[in-house]
């Protein structure tokens, strides 16, 4: 089976968030229930680097992509 070459905690040091697993619950808990209209990284709680950051991940496919989506689905 594949593993993703990232991990939820990996991405999370990616964007300069505490990547520690009661942290990424915090996130996900406070930040969840995105609206289905609006793209994670069009998201108000990005700042500018980390909304371009996972903008350019999804758009170029990239091996980040991934987990990206994980993000997405559990903010969602």
């Amino acid at each position: 089976m594949y593993s993703p070459i990232h991990s939820i905690h990996s991405l999370f040091d990616q964007l300069g968030l505490d990547s520690s697993e009661q942290a990424i619950n915090s996130f996900v808990r406070q930040h969840g229930s995105l609206p289905a209209n609006v793209k994670l990284h069009q998201a108000d709680f990005w700042n500018t680097a980390q909304k371009t950051f996972l903008q350019q991940m999804i758009d170029e496919n990239a091996d980040w992509a991934e987990i990206v989506d994980e993000l997405d689905a559990k903010l969602r």
